[in-house]
């Protein structure tokens, strides 16, 4: 099977599974969209969505979390995991969008991943979630799919990227993105599948006999 019917198959395979993909992130605007993407490295979005729900609607602008400070931030968010470093990145962040963009979050790579705690993925997420700019952010669950499903070569999460920017056809990224998360939570799971029995690895590969071993990010 070569890789545009590969391609083909995913996409197909994905839409119909999941025709919509709501954000499942919770967040009031932008900039708490943005806090939450921070927030949920390392941890799940439920339990980040459980954190913020009891946040965002007293605190949801940069100049709140300025006012705040950086300890009672960590007091908000202390159920989340590494919430001192988080909290750390939170007010600098906040406080570099007040000085330098006048208070709104930047809709740019470069000026995004210029905030404190912001990388590559993060900006990516905000990008399509946030502004509605097609971006394919690259996180574990897709790294590790991505390899199963012979996208990419797994040296790194970069390469992932532009492998997958490569096959897909731009429109669908900021939803491919959602879809492949969804998926891999739900039916080629970590510690499950390996490559040998969701529908998508299945069909793409009939004759695989052996678990796939992925690289990590």
């Amino acid at each position: 099977m070569n890789e545009k019917q590969k391609v083909k198959i995913i996409i197909k395979t994905l839409n119909k599974i999941y025709p919509e993909t709501p954000v499942p992130l919770k967040s009031k605007n932008i900039f708490t969209l943005l806090i939450s993407v921070l927030l949920s490295a390392q941890c799940t979005d439920v339990n980040v969505n459980n954190v913020t729900k009891n946040i965002y609607p007293k605190y949801f602008k940069p100049y709140h979390f300025v006012k705040l400070g950086r300890k009672r931030i960590e007091k908000l968010i202390k159920k989340i995991g590494i919430f001192r470093v988080k909290a750390k990145s939170i007010y600098l962040m906040s406080k570099q969008i007040i000085e330098k963009h006048n208070g709104k979050v930047p809709k740019t790579f470069e000026e995004l991943e210029k905030l404190p705690g912001v990388g590559h993925k993060t900006a990516s997420v905000v990008v399509s979630q946030g502004f509605g700019y097609p971006a394919f952010a690259v996180d574990t669950h897709i790294h590790r799919l991505a390899q199963r499903w012979g996208l990419t070569n797994g040296k790194n999460v970069i390469q992932t990227e532009k492998d997958l920017k490569r096959m897909f056809p731009k429109k669908t990224w900021s939803k491919l993105h959602l879809q492949i998360i969804f998926y891999g939570r739900e039916y080629c799971k970590a510690r499950d599948c390996y490559g040998l029995k969701c529908k998508i690895c299945t069909t793409c590969y009939p004759n695989r006999k052996k678990p796939v071993i992925t690289k990590k990010t």
